[in-house]
């Protein structure tokens, strides 16, 4: 019995010493710094979910995706104004606006530059009934958020099955600590 407790401390100790080493498998060298002397390019983006998708034509998401949103908004917002309208019975006509109060033309403007806006001082929320695009949560309902701003008109109420995805939740829970993401299934 003391021999299998002496071989059990000893195996024991050698992994504890080998798990423990510093070097990170790097043949005792000291850490690299990342490389960034290559070339990278931008492939996506997508600060609001579904807006690309939705009110960017065929023919340019490549372009609208390597666009700095800096630029974005000069060169898409009459394409995005023209989508929308053509989508949406609820900016069917000229001064419609959607719940925000906005028209087709003011509602692109905004769209057009594919960011996530986000408050220091304020509520971060896709939308809560009260703030609106100033940041988001994991809770947050974002596709039933841009319907209902694309297809709801002024108080929500226009066209209803057009207006709502019906996913409520995540299909799980979301974690209480960082990354706070749901884990797999």
């Amino acid at each position: 019995m003391k021999t299998i407790k002496i071989i059990l401390s000893a195996l024991l100790i050698s992994a504890f010493v080998f798990n423990c080493s510093s070097d990170d498998d790097n043949g005792g060298m000291a850490p690299t710094e990342p490389d960034f002397s290559g070339t990278y390019e931008q492939e996506d983006q997508m600060g609001r979910p579904a807006i690309n998708t939705v009110l960017v034509s065929a023919d340019s998401k490549d372009l609208f995706n390597v666009t700095p949103p800096s630029q974005q908004s000069a060169a898409f917002q009459s394409m995005f104004q023209t989508n929308l309208e053509g989508l949406s019975p609820a900016f069917s006509n000229p001064g419609d606006m959607n719940a925000l109060m906005q028209t087709s033309s003011d509602f692109t403007e905004l769209l057009a530059t594919d960011v996530l806006n986000l408050t220091l001082d304020g509520t971060t929320t896709f939308y809560d009934g009260t703030n609106v695009l100033t940041g988001r949560t994991l809770e947050d309902d974002v596709i039933t958020v841009e319907l209902l701003l694309i297809f709801g008109g002024e108080d929500f109420t226009e066209n209803p099955g057009l207006s709502n995805d019906n996913v409520d939740a995540n299909d799980k829970p979301f974690s209480a600590s960082f990354p706070y993401l749901a884990s797999p299934w």
